[in-house]
């Protein structure tokens, strides 16, 4: 016996959270009912502004391409970046260096560092930088480069020179979305660049992102979740994902 339209539409939208996107011949053999009948589903849901329809079937409406300000984004999940940022904290201890990628979440770090004289410090976020010599007492690196005033960040060649001369005990990288295929994603092309080579410029990696994240897929690529080992969510985070990560031996890190 098929499923109604409302179950057949709910199994669909999750499907394309986890997915970022599906296809008219897989959902007609799961749902069992004609290719006809999900073309007519998925252009009822494109209607509905629930997805994007394209040719063999669907996409999630990419209304996140463009990245917000800074400033706008450090009010977005608050409570949650604020958690993140103490958990990720806790895990540095006196004498490691690290590098901050961009991003509000990296902020709490900061915040949270404040009896931490013996780390360092290095980033590309002008914000990180000052808060850091507001508060942090340890020492501070900051990389030149191509300023993006948007995010207020540096990026380019300058930087990934001064990454290359670089070499640190952890690396904390905020996410812009946590997709099964895409991988961790972030708004711009010059960012996931400096991203990867932090990476590779770390000893470990942790990605910090809070629920609203995860099954979202935002521009440019930073790695396959093959690449990821540590991440850092909030309470949010649904059963669905954390079982996922469990079963890929991502260890999912919950701030309470």
């Amino acid at each position: 016996m098929s499923l109604s339209f409302e179950k057949r539409k709910k199994k669909i939208l999750e499907y394309l959270s986890k997915e970022g996107k599906v296809e008219v011949l897989i959902l007609a053999d799961e749902f069992n009912v004609s290719t006809e009948t999900i073309r007519r589903d998925l252009e009822r849901l494109d209607s509905e502004g629930k997805l994007k329809k394209v040719y063999g079937g669907a996409v999630k409406v990419r209304a996140d391409s463009l990245e917000l300000p800074f400033e706008q984004k450090t009010l977005l999940y608050a409570a949650e970046k604020a958690d993140i940022g103490k958990y990720a904290a806790s895990l540095i201890n006196n004498g490691d260096t690290v590098m901050l990628g961009n991003g509000t979440t990296t902020m709490a770090i900061i915040r949270n560092l404040t009896n931490h004289a013996d780390v360092t410090i290095v980033t590309h976020s002008a914000p990180a930088m000052l808060l850091a010599m507001d508060v942090f007492p340890g020492r501070i690196i900051f990389l030149g480069g191509e300023v993006n005033k948007h995010q207020q960040t540096t990026s380019g060649p300058l930087s990934e020179l001064m990454l290359n001369q670089l070499r640190v005990n952890k690396a904390f990288i905020s996410a812009g979305g946590v997709s099964l295929m895409d991988g961790i994603t972030d708004y711009e092309l010059s960012e996931a660049t400096i991203s990867r080579k932090m990476m590779d410029r770390a000893d470990e990696t942790i990605f910090l992102a809070d629920s609203s994240k995860f099954g979202k897929a935002t521009f440019a690529n930073i790695c396959s979740l093959d690449d990821v080992y540590t991440i850092i969510t909030d309470r949010q985070c649904t059963d669905e994902w954390k079982q996922y990560m469990k079963d890929h031996d991502i260890s999912i890190l919950i701030a309470e």
